[in-house]
Order: structure tokens, then C-alpha cells, then sequence
């Protein structure tokens, strides 16, 4: 059995080009040994496991869903409020959410201290993700990562 302590990892900071995401991400699954989006095919994990802090002002990334993974989140201190792609909830710690696939979501920090939080991740061999918002898409197969946007090629009565 492999063991870590959580104190001991460390984190690493995210930050958009225009800083409007940030988030603090400490990968926890990777540190025990796991493969970055690679499951048990590629000799990973089932799931990934990662420690997250938002600072205060901050959201971690666009609204967005995945076609296939599924996002378990557990609050544990600050509070804040997430997005479900029709209205903003408050969270707080003690809080347990879960996104299935095709759930919108998105965290924004709207305290006066950080929001920490674990993620709990599936490792799917490929998932999209859609950013409704801008109307991209990420696609992930395994081990590349690449952006495109919906086009319009086929129209009705074309």
C-alpha cells in the first residue's frame, strides 16, 4: 500500500493569461504513484484525487461539462458558490457535490478566505468537455489535448 501525506505535496498554481481562473492544485493521485490522465489501461488510477484552493475573488475555470467523466467535490473550509449553468449556489464546508456527465459547473470563491476542496475524478480513456459560455470544446484523448469550435458545415436544407 502506498502512502502519503497531503502536507507533503506540492502545490502547483493555475492561472488564465488574464487571471480571471486561479486555483491552487495539489495532485494527490499523482503523488501516489498515478498517471496524468491515464487510467488503468495506461497503468494509472481508476480516479484522480486532488486537494484544491481558491483564493478569494477567484473561479477555477469557465463553465464547462464533460461528456464522460464524473466530478465528485467535498468541501472542506471557506465558502463560495457554484454554478450549475442555470443559477449560482452557495456552498460551504461540510458541502458534498457531485457532477455527472453533461452537469455544468464551475466554483467561484466569494469569501474573505480560501475555499478548499477535494476532487474526486474519474479517468475516462477520452472525454470532451464543452464550454458553453464560448462555445468551445476540449477533447481528450489519451495523453493530447486539443481546443476546436463548433462550425456550422451542415445546415438543415443544405
Amino acid at each position: 500500500m502506498k502512502k502519503i501525506n497531503q502536507r507533503d505535496v506540492p502545490e502547483k498554481e493555475v492561472q488564465s493569461p488574464q487571471g480571471r481562473y486561479q486555483l491552487h492544485r495539489k495532485f494527490l493521485s499523482l503523488a501516489l504513484g498515478g498517471k496524468s490522465d491515464l487510467g488503468p489501461w495506461g497503468g494509472g488510477h481508476p480516479f484522480d484525487l486532488e486537494l484544491t484552493r481558491l483564493p478569494p475573488g477567484a473561479a477555477n475555470f469557465p463553465l464547462h461539462q464533460h461528456a464522460a467523466q464524473w466530478e465528485m467535490y467535498v468541501v472542506l473550509s471557506g465558502t463560495g458558490e457554484v454554478n450549475d449553468g442555470r443559477t449560482w449556489q452557495s456552498i460551504e464546508a461540510g458541502d458534498i457535490l457531485l457532477a455527472e456527465p453533461d452537469q455544468p459547473h464551475q466554483f467561484r470563491n466569494n469569501g474573505a478566505v480560501d475555499l478548499t476542496y477535494y476532487v474526486i475524478a474519474t479517468n475516462q480513456p477520452a472525454d470532451v468537455t464543452h464550454y458553453p459560455v464560448t462555445g468551445t470544446w476540449a477533447v481528450k484523448p489519451q495523453r493530447k489535448h486539443f481546443l476546436m469550435q463548433e462550425v456550422d458545415y451542415y445546415q438543415p436544407g443544405d
